[in-house]
């Protein structure tokens, strides 16, 4: 009779091809791991490759004599009088800067007046213009003045904008270049930070080196607030009462299901559904971050309440029935032990629906947030709710239609800070939730 036992440390063939199955699952995790990783690093390089070009802007330096005979030809200061001069008064201005500019750096230039104050942004007569009227004793004087340059000046010294792509640009030629190029040698055309993006106002497709996204900023905050005053307290009432309190019938299945299906309903529904209801039946103002954050309100709902519901689930069945246990009441036991014990996974789940509302566009679209440009920041929170306004997202869909291949670069921009924000938020869900947790 022979002897088939063999020896447990003994690879057979079964054996080998299990454990080769193995090393090829672990390589296709590992493959699908780097390729997201990869994919990751792509997006993030070509976001931050197109967007920090909006972070620095091309200005130039002059000193701009402000001539009595052309802004207060009586010398009397009235202020009347000096609000009449338009900005195209304050043109001669600027050319007379840049000629003297010219001839302080020893350059000469055969270009014409328009093409020598074409090189600056169509904002500088303005900005002139409102030095003047804050502060009418300065007629008469020299003042030092930083200006942008216009779109294709930054875009040449950025390299977005060449000497080949110009041939047919009517805004810029070959002649003007070789000044800024000179001008920029000399000191007086320099490239540096542009704060303004930051904080500023989206500006008129006349002057997209102005254009900031400041004011849409302000318009999201608002919207953030509505939807964080709203949202949380329902959701999280209506969760409790349908974890803890509602009876398990068929119309609380009903109910559950209508939420679950809300949570995947497309973001462009409930842009509709507040451009019907709250513009054309409560008449609210269009375009206002009261009426985005309202429909944001209702797209953010069922995200809320589906995570809340989790985290009450995910507390153990003994805490209420030791709370009960020892003379709580039900509404006792649920508001002093069982929320408390929820709260991580409520906060996480709050901080991310409002991260998912922060981001989105397609509702602001239907309710009027892109027809609008707020050149100012409210002055109030009631302003701030009320006033027309736009919003992050919609300003960087705003800007990616622009023709101008500055507004481009600004749209990058805006995901770069709009990223930011994002990461922000889904950085506070998981430390808050960390910190609870140890209180468990």
């Amino acid at each position: 009779m022979s002897d088939t036992t063999t020896s447990l440390l003994t690879v057979d063939a079964r054996t080998k091809k299990r454990n080769a199955a193995e090393r090829r699952f672990r390589l296709y995790g590992l493959s699908a791991i780097g390729a997201g990783l990869a994919m990751l690093a792509l997006l993030l390089v070509t976001i931050i490759g197109n967007g920090t070009g909006a972070f620095q802007q091309t200005f130039i330096t002059l000193n701009v004599p402000l001539l009595e005979e052309k802004l207060d030809k009586k010398g009397t200061r009235d202020i009347e009088k000096i609000k009449k001069v338009s900005t195209f008064g304050y043109t001669p201005l600027i050319k007379q800067a840049m000629e003297d500019v010219l001839a302080a750096n020893g350059l000469e230039s055969d270009l014409k007046s328009k093409q020598l104050t074409g090189l600056l942004s169509k904002s500088a007569a303005a900005d002139i213009r409102n030095y003047v009227l804050n502060d009418p004793s300065q007629i008469g004087e020299t003042a030092e003045f930083t200006f942008l340059t216009n779109s294709r000046v930054d875009g040449y010294l950025k390299g977005r904008v060449t000497r080949e792509s110009i041939a047919d640009d009517k805004n810029i030629n070959a002649e003007q270049l070789d000044l800024v190029d000179a001008l920029v040698e000399a000191g007086v055309i320099k490239k540096r930070f542009n704060l303004d993006f930051i904080t500023g106002a989206d500006a008129s497709d006349a002057r997209p080196e102005a254009a900031g996204i400041g004011v849409a900023m302000m318009g999201s905050f608002f919207m953030m607030l509505v939807v964080l005053a709203l949202a949380l307290p329902i959701g999280v009432a209506a969760s409790i009462y349908l974890e803890e309190f509602a009876p398990k019938n068929w119309i609380t299945d009903i109910i559950e299901v209508n939420i679950a299906n809300l949570a995947a309903v497309p973001s462009i529904v409930f842009g509709i559904l507040g451009l019907a209801v709250f513009i054309n039946y409560m008449h609210l103002p269009q375009s206002a971050p009261l009426v985005g954050g309202l429909v944001l309100t209702l797209m953010t709902l069922p995200t809320i309440i589906i995570s809340t519901r989790a985290s009450l689930k995910s507390v153990p069945p003994s805490i209420r029935d030791a709370a009960l246990g020892v003379g709580a009441s039900k509404m006792q036991s649920v508001f002093h032990h069982v929320l408390p014990l929820a709260a991580p996974g409520i906060l996480t789940g709050t901080i991310i629906g409002l991260a998912q509302a922060l981001g989105e566009t397609a509702p602001l679209l239907l309710v009027g947030m892109i027809g609008f440009i707020a050149s100012n920041a409210p002055d109030s929170v009631a302003s701030g709710l009320l006033d027309p306004n736009s919003a992050m997202p919609a300003q960087i869909y705003e800007w990616a239609k622009r023709a101008d291949p500055a507004f481009y670069e600004r749209a990058w921009g805006g995901i770069i800070i709009l990223l930011v924000f994002l990461i922000t938020m889904n950085t506070i869900a998981v430390i808050l939730r960390r910190r609870f947790e140890r209180r468990w």
